[in-house]
């Protein structure tokens, strides 16, 4: 089922997730929902909490080739174990910030732990687009937004461009 994705500025938005544990039947069709609404986006990555869900779940699939197989990821409570010290700067957008983009730099390479939809603990090394990705991500299961990064004038321009898309959102 695909479910409404929460625009910026939105309280849920900014606010930490809570932990899962053991995933059971529901957080496992919140995670088919969250990839069916992904890929409908269309986007690469989605939290939780970007369609009001607080909990510290998110899918990714950074397969972009045209034929390629998709590999769809659903990770539930990850942690960042390690971080490269070499930097990547990607143009990130977000699905909760729509028709904005900006520069961030995150490091290059991440380690990530996290339980799967079967129970077991993962982890796995990610480099390129995917890391850039999965720490978007858990920053949005941090309460954090892409547009943290930038510098505050940039920042509030982008929030206003969006009170101002939700407004006319609501009219319409």
């Amino acid at each position: 089922m695909i479910r409404p994705i929460l625009i910026h500025p939105d309280p849920r938005l900014k606010t930490r997730a809570t932990e899962i544990g053991a995933p059971d039947a529901e957080i496992r069709a919140l995670a088919s929902d969250m990839l069916e609404t992904m890929y409908d986006a269309p986007g690469i990555g989605l939290a939780a909490p970007q369609i009001g869900v607080m909990k510290r779940l998110f899918v990714m699939d950074c397969i972009k080739e045209e034929g390629a197989e998709p590999r769809p990821m659903a990770l539930i409570d990850p942690v960042v174990e390690w971080s490269s010290e070499a930097l990547n700067t990607y143009e990130e957008g977000c699905l909760s910030i729509p028709e904005q983009y900006a520069d961030v730099e995150r490091p290059a390479e991440v380690e990530v732990s996290w339980t799967d939809l079967d129970g077991a603990r993962q982890r796995e090394r990610f480099a390129g687009l995917w890391a850039t990705c999965a720490q978007h991500e858990i920053d949005h299961l941090d309460g954090k937004l892409f547009i943290d990064y930038l510098k505050p004038m940039r920042r509030q321009m982008i929030t206003r461009k969006m009170q101002k898309m939700k407004r006319e959102q609501a009219r319409a």
